[in-house]
Order: C-alpha cells, then sequence, then structure tokens
C-alpha cells in the first residue's frame, strides 16, 4: 500500500527528516510515535501528498505520490488530524456529506443517491440525532466523531490519523479508536497513525516506526518497541513496562526521575 525510500523533508536550510524507509501493508495499522518535534506530522504531511519530498520517493498503491492529482488522492485517502473540524456554521449532516466531494461534479452532483450511505455512518457513530445541529454547538468528542463520518462518507483505502484523540477525555479517546478499529476490520482499512498517547498506540496498532530527530530509531511490533531501553533514549525517561493483564500488549507506568 505504501513505500517509503530514503525520504529527506527540509525547510529552508533545516533538515526535518532524513533517511525514511520503511512499506505499510495493506489492511495494516501502523503507528507512528517519538517524542515532540521528531517529524512525526511532517512525515504524515508527506506521505499525504500535502508537502512535497525534498529527497526519496514515496509511493501510493505502487505509483508516486506526486503522480496523482489533490482530486485522485482525496478519492482514497483521508486524513483525520487532532481537531479535524473547528467549529463551523454547518450542520452535522452538511459536514459528513462534505465527504462525498471528491466524487461530485463541477455543480455539486453525484450520480447515485448516498442518502442511505450517510444515514447508516450516522447511526454507527450514534450522531444521527444530531444531523441538524451545527457543529458550532457541539462538544469536541461530538465534533471528532463528525469529522470521523466524514472521513467515512469518502468511503477512502487509506485513512491517515493525526494525534486524533489528543484533546478527548480517556472515554473518548477509546471510544474513537474502537471506530476506527471496528471500521478498519469491516472495509479493509489501511491506517497510518501519528499517535502520542504510547499505551493506545500499543493497542491499536500491529507496527510502531520510532522516530527522533527526523531519523528511524526503531520499527516493529508494539512489543519490540515499547521497552525501557529505547523509551529511555528517545523520550529521557526510564518508565516501568508491564503486559496488559488483557491483551498482553506494553502497557507504560511512568516514575519520577530521581
Amino acid at each position: 500500500m505504501i513505500r517509503v525510500e530514503k525520504l529527506a523533508k527540509r525547510f529552508d536550510t533545516q533538515l526535518i527528516l532524513q533517511d525514511i524507509d520503511f512499506h505499510v501493508a495493506k489492511g495494516a495499522f501502523f503507528g507512528i510515535i517519538g517524542p515532540n518535534g521528531s517529524g512525526k506530522s511532517t512525515l504524515m504531511q508527506t506521505i499525504s501528498g500535502i508537502e512535497p519530498a525534498s529527497e526519496g520517493n514515496i509511493w501510493l498503491e505502487g505509483k508516486p505520490v506526486h503522480a496523482y492529482s489533490t482530486k485522485e488522492l482525496a478519492r482514497w485517502v483521508t486524513v483525520l488530524q487532532q481537531d479535524a473540524l473547528p467549529p463551523v456554521r454547518f450542520s452535522v449532516r452538511e459536514v459528513v456529506e462534505m465527504g462525498r466531494y471528491p466524487f461530485q461534479n463541477w455543480l455539486g452532483e453525484e450520480t447515485k443517491d448516498c442518502t442511505a450511505l450517510i444515514d447508516a455512518i450516522m447511526d454507527k457513530l450514534s450522531i444521527r440525532e444530531l444531523a441538524d445541529r451545527q457543529v458550532e454547538l457541539l462538544s469536541g468528542g461530538e465534533r471528532q466523531r463528525v469529522a470521523l463520518a466524514k472521513s467515512m462518507a469518502q468511503q477512502p483505502r487509506l485513512l491517515l490519523l493525526d494525534e486524533p484523540t489528543t484533546f478527548l477525555d480517556i472515554g473518548y479517546q477509546i471510544q474513537m479508536m474502537d471506530y476506527i478499529r471496528s471500521w478498519q476490520q469491516e472495509a479493509g482499512l489501511t491506517i497510518v497513525a501519528v499517535l502520542h498517547d504510547l499505551n493506545l498506540a500499543a493497542q491499536y496498532c500491529d507496527q510502531l516506526l520510532v522516530l527522533n530527530q527526523g531519523r528511524i530509531v526503531g520499527l516493529g511490533t508494539p512489543q519490540e518497541m515499547l521497552n525501557s531501553e529505547l523509551i529511555s533514549e528517545v523520550y529521557g525517561t526510564k518508565p516501568i513496562i508491564l503486559p496488559h493483564p488483557t491483551s498482553g500488549v506494553p502497557q507504560i507506568i511512568l516514575q519520577p526521575n530521581h
């Protein structure tokens, strides 16, 4: 699905990413972790085609990302960010319907009626009762569900998540990630997620790429990547790591530095 080779990214004279090599298999849930300023969001922007690479190559489904038009990419790639919907004066249904924009002609028309699709998505995310409410009147958790519904309406094959749970409380974080994983399993979706919470990353991701100072310092399963030595090297703190009592994946317990 995704292949990245010898990627580098500069802004003016500052080198943000260098020597980035990895691939993501179709249907994977691939996580990108690392400290603030490590280049995670920049990497996501280059994968999505928002930012051009300074060096190296990115292929999406065997085709260079720069060879796609913006509308071509929008038909099968979607990005969900940490505050995906600013307060806007549109109704919830209107925002969800915006996910169909890449498939509309210049008159804003689509060849098929997507009413049933929109209704089913809103039912799945429990926002049908909010359909006529303005987005600016919603809570942060509700807005993020509407943003996810808009992405689902797009029916993508690749979902890029840029810290989508950062501003949510723990209940909404789990709810959001459960919705995303359920969608992935039902649709065979490929997901690349920049995640700030390492415990969430361990729970949901098949593989983790660890970035530090613009370079890859680790790539493997959560069991391989979330060890005290690597976390100490990358984040500057040595945690206690225990297996989750239900799933067995590593979970991090922070302790004060002495």
